[in-house]
């Protein structure tokens, strides 16, 4: 298959599979990349002809302005192309000689810092840097008419014209001088990150965080789906067994399949505590993930339901009670507005979170426009627990097609990334089949993509004779998933320098995926590793930041972290200041487990313990006292405790604080409670750090938590 690149001109040639995967990287980006508004463009000074298709920049915008801080916003783009960037500049007296760049999971808007609540340009004018940010090339640069694809233009070469022309406003502005760059993205941003820091020179350092490797996609999801499907009443008990003061067995009560659904995930790198919101996580990504995996190897679906080595050959009870072929007809297509009405949420993301790394993948299933979102069906399928599927369409102007579906809600089914011409042709009446066969059958995906011995979680699914234990597909997905958002698959080997910051809890990029490429590096660059990365890994953090709203007595807001990694990449490379050490950690059996004191395990987030009368679990009478005990300390050379926050009632408010020595590396505080009600109460305490042991900067305040159980009989 030959695509072409309306602005290289050049003809990139894919193998089949190739080209379906990039058929559908390129039509989601498409939609979550937000359209370039008509400009009209000053001339504006040309700079090196480094990109052939980056030849001609223009400003259309230069202002002052006011908010959230004092900054000169200067927006622009490439003629010939959609890409548009926007820089955000501090004033002389601030500006220290550097830059940071925010790359997005998927290429989207080059405004999205002006967000309400986005720090972004705040904390880089606070760190003497002035902000960039692009739309990554524009909706041409990955998407078109003819689904022109090159995936390097949105993957580092846009974002690197912009760092590149960035250098000649900033010489223009402050006056000449080096100009020192650093890239950071999470998620689908992180491939994005490492790629561009692999196939450009545009940037000094980088912070990629929330990592995937490249077996991440679909994997990831599929195996988080098995246990979900499996293990759907039995959350509750495994949540209560690894939360604080629980019994430490999750296993318990489990029957032989749920035990081994649950180990299978464990194994996977599935952290065990991320369960505890397991009725609202839902497939996350999958949406998308799904149609690709189904387009390169649609013969798996099929074989899977038909071929001896396949769960659903000889399928036992529980799948054949989730599987649903539910024949109905179309009552009504139904729009965004028309679907809330009758109860359906989570239709598309709001405009507030767009470019994180939890959210921005959403918009590929909504735009946000009056399009059809869901489909009333005139019966209601019985409930089996339903994850995703498709709508079969069996009559009418579409009849054969394949609509994929998100979410099952009484008679209401809503849409997951689509075509949007054959979703045009539903009417009422209409004769469709609601089918989640090919979803159940993709739950199991990872069991036959096993890939090299760099990937030890994957043994659970060899033989002793260290062969696969089933039928293998011929192509492995997971690196051209990589490869469309890295623009190549990640190696290990860059230029400059490297912080990678990773949640312990992530859901979708599992935690070990940050240790595959820390073994990369030590491969690639033996003694010299220590002088080109460092990895952090963060505790209680989910993937994205964000999340720390599911349950703020469990998680933290990774942000801070971050900023830290940004001020350290940065100097480390400009005064030749070596960050703190890595964190300490092991992988065992699939989970990354820290050191467990602040002294052993370095990085540079705190160390917080919690007790309650000298334990993980308390058991009192109503009315009865309970003494909570607790220590915050910092890694060797990370700062100082700066705050210390209660939360007794498990809103997350954290309303009672107490003081903490000023400067120091170590704080114990206490504070006592009575709970006048039986039942069971966890209480949470937030401890806080702080670089420069600043307690009034909003920025680089670094958080975790500790929880402990009290039992009020």
């Amino acid at each position: 298959m030959l695509i072409t690149n309306k602005f290289g001109r050049k003809t990139v040639k894919l193998k089949t599979g190739e080209w379906a995967l990039a058929l559908l990287i390129s039509s989601s980006t498409a939609a979550l990349a937000a359209p370039a508004p008509d400009v009209v463009a000053k001339p504006a000074p040309a700079t090196a002809a480094i990109d052939p298709l980056f030849t001609q920049p223009y400003v259309d915008i230069d202002e002052w302005r006011d908010g959230p801080v004092r900054h000169r916003y200067v927006h622009g783009g490439f003629k010939g192309t959609d890409m548009r960037f926007s820089l955000y500049l501090p004033p002389k007296e601030l500006y220290q000689g550097r830059f940071f760049q925010y790359v997005t999971p998927v290429p989207d808007n080059e405004n999205l810092a002006q967000t309400a609540g986005d720090e972004k340009i705040g904390f880089s004018i606070d760190s003497g840097a002035y902000f960039v940010e692009t739309n990554s090339g524009g909706v041409g640069a990955t998407a078109g008419p003819a689904f022109n694809v090159d995936p390097t233009i949105a993957a580092y070469r846009a974002n690197a014209a912009a760092a590149r022309y960035s250098r000649k406003l900033a010489n223009d502005m402050y006056g000449p001088g080096k100009v020192y760059g650093y890239l950071y993205g999470g998620s689908g941003g992180g491939y994005r990150t490492l790629g561009s820091m692999e196939n450009s020179d545009a940037w000094d350092g980088a912070v990629p965080f929330v990592l995937g490797s490249p077996m991440a996609a679909p994997n990831s999801f599929t195996i988080r789906m098995h246990a979900m499907r499996i293990l759907k009443d039995k959350f509750p008990q495994i949540v209560d067994a690894v939360d604080a003061g629980g019994s430490g067995d999750p296993y318990k009560g489990l029957n032989a399949e749920e035990a081994a659904a649950l180990k299978e995930a464990t194994a996977m790198g599935f952290p065990l505590k991320a369960w505890f919101n397991h009725d609202k996580f839902g497939v996350h990504a999958f949406t998308a993930l799904y149609q690709g995996m189904v387009m390169v190897d649609p013969s798996f679906f099929e074989q899977f339901w038909t071929t001896p080595g396949y769960l659903g050959f000889d399928p036992p009870e529980s799948l054949q009670r989730a599987r649903l072929q539910f024949v109905t007809t179309v009552k009504a297509p139904l729009d965004e507005d028309e679907a809330t009405a009758k109860g359906m949420d989570d239709l598309r993301i709001p405009g507030t979170s767009r470019g994180s790394a939890e959210d921005a993948w959403k918009l590929a299933v909504n735009d946000g426009s009056k399009r059809t979102v869901a489909i009333e069906l005139a019966g209601t399928p019985p409930e089996v627990g339903f994850l995703g599927g498709d709508l079969v369409v069996l009559s009418g102007e579409a009849k054969g097609k394949r609509i994929a579906l998100r979410m099952l809600k009484g008679d209401v089914v809503t849409l997951g990334v689509t075509d949007l011409k054959t979703v045009a042709k539903i009417k009422a009446g209409d004769e469709v089949r609601v089918d989640n066969s090919n979803f159940l059958a993709a739950q199991t995906y990872h069991r036959h993509q096993v890939p090299d011995a760099s990937y030890p979680v994957y043994n659970q699914f060899r033989g002793a004779d260290g062969k696969p234990l089933y039928p293998q597909r011929k192509l492995l997905l997971g690196p051209l998933f990589a490869k469309g958002a890295a623009g190549t698959v990640p190696t290990g080997k860059f230029t400059g320098k490297i912080i990678t910051v990773d949640s312990l809890l992530d859901r979708e990029a599992v935690p070990w995926q940050a240790d595959w490429y820390r073994r990369r590096f030590d491969a690639i660059y033996g003694k010299d590793a220590i002088n080109r990365y460092r990895i952090y890994y963060t505790e209680n953090a989910l993937h994205g930041a964000a999340q720390s709203s599911e349950d703020p007595t469990r998680v933290i807001n990774y942000i801070p972290l971050l900023q830290q990694a940004l001020r350290d990449v940065s100097a480390w490379v400009e005064k030749g200041t070596p960050p703190p050490a890595s964190t300490s950690y092991k992988v065992i059996d699939g989970q990354v487990i820290v050191a467990p004191t602040a002294a052993a395990r370095h990085g540079i987030q705190p160390v917080v313990t919690l007790a309650a009368n000298g334990g993980a679990r308390a058991v009192v009478k109503a009315g009865q006292s309970v003494r909570f005990t607790a220590t915050i300390t910092v890694p060797p050379g990370t700062g100082s405790v700066v705050g210390a926050e209660w939360d007794f009632d498990g809103s997350g408010t954290f309303a009672k604080s107490s003081p903490v020595p000023k400067r120091a590396k170590s704080a114990k505080v206490s504070m006592s409670w009575t709970f006048d009600k039986p039942g069971t109460y966890f209480v949470a305490l937030r401890g806080t750090s702080q670089r420069q042991g600043n307690d009034k900067t909003p920025f680089a305040r670094l958080p975790n938590i500790a929880r402990a159980r009290v039992v009020v009989e």
